[in-house]
């Protein structure tokens, strides 16, 4: 089968290259893949910031049909269309584990990073693990769902967002996107989009009540004056450490910061300001087993729904580079159906 594979010297872009998967082993199942999402998260993989993976197959935001499973598999059959996400699996014993925040498991396993992921025209999955999409809900916005979507759904429920809050989504391309449409259509919250050409314009048609260009001098200043007071809550997609503490600055008292970007280096944070506003910094990492159920469900509703266009997987390595020029609104999909 085919396969998008990190490079021996790992470089920022993958090989095409031909792999035969070993045979499924008890618990498992195999999957057609149907299509399946490039994400940042590939990116750094490819490059190897997170500790090289020479050989690894890419992907995390994968669709497709069982095809085979094992004799031991009750969860799925053959059929069933299934997703491929960056949370593989986990031990399923850990504290982490047995209390609904499974993506913290120290033994946890990342598709396309510690096990071999979903760009590929085949995938081995824990069936136990993959979550199942609903037959409404478009595969190929599915894939999008499924790591950026689910990210965004449980970043803004850590941020224990509430109807009518004011929240601040600092940058709004593939996640942010996602993230202005759950804010406003699930949550029922205001948003203020944090962004530029584009991706600002975008994220006004989905349901941003206020869009500011990053750019902007005294960038604080202007959310606390359109938010009567600063945002109650501040999801962080844009992958500068700048933006942090730009958002740091526009919460009210009480505010929550919700990091799900990954930018080299700290952000400057105010002990007074942290201190005397009681203000929560957390972060947050992709989203559980449950909260991919959710996300699924409430895009099979139409109340989210994916900038998403699809691609060869010939071409995967000018996605990469169109992803690293900014040139790219929404996601890009791989498609393995033709």
């Amino acid at each position: 089968m085919k396969a998008a594979v990190v490079r021996q010297t790992p470089d920022g872009y993958v090989d095409i290259k031909d792999v035969t998967l070993r045979p499924i082993k008890n618990g498992e199942a195999l999957v057609k893949v149907e299509y399946c999402g490039l994400c940042h998260t590939d990116l750094h993989v490819a490059n190897g910031d997170f500790g090289d993976q020479p050989g690894r197959i890419i992907g995390h935001e994968g669709v497709g049909r069982v095809i085979q499973v094992a004799d031991d598999v009750d969860s799925l059959k053959v059929g069933d269309r299934v997703s491929i996400a960056w949370f593989f699996s986990g031990c399923g014993h850990c504290e982490y584990c047995l209390t609904g925040r499974e993506t913290l498991c120290r033994n946890v396993l990342n598709a396309g990073f510690t096990a071999d992921g979903a760009m590929a025209e085949e995938v081995i999955v824990k069936a136990n693990y993959a979550v199942k999409v609903p037959e409404e809900l478009d595969p190929v916005e599915a894939t999008s769902l499924t790591c950026a979507g689910v990210t965004m759904y449980k970043a803004l429920k850590v941020g224990q967002t509430k109807p009518g809050q004011w929240v601040e989504i600092v940058g709004a391309g593939g996640l942010g996107n996602l993230g202005v449409q759950f804010a406003s259509h699930v949550f029922g919250a205001n948003v203020v989009a944090i962004a530029r050409g584009k991706n600002l314009e975008e994220a006004k048609k989905v349901g941003a009540n206020v869009g500011l260009d990053y750019r902007d001098e005294n960038l604080d200043e202007e959310v606390r004056a359109k938010t009567d007071g600063g945002a109650h809550v501040s999801v962080i997609t844009a992958v500068t450490p700048v933006a942090f503490n730009q958002a740091i600055n526009a919460l009210r008292p009480d505010g929550h910061l919700v990091a799900v970007a990954l930018p080299q280096g700290n952000m400057d944070l105010s002990i007074a300001k942290t201190v005397l506003d009681g203000i929560h910094v957390e972060g947050s990492l992709v989203g559980t087993r449950e909260d991919l159920k959710e996300t699924f469900q409430f895009g099979a509703e139409g109340k989210v729904k994916p900038i998403v266009q699809t691609r060869k997987l010939s071409e995967i390595n000018d996605i990469i580079d169109e992803m690293k020029n900014g040139k790219i609104v929404g996601r890009m999909v791989v498609d393995f159906t033709k």
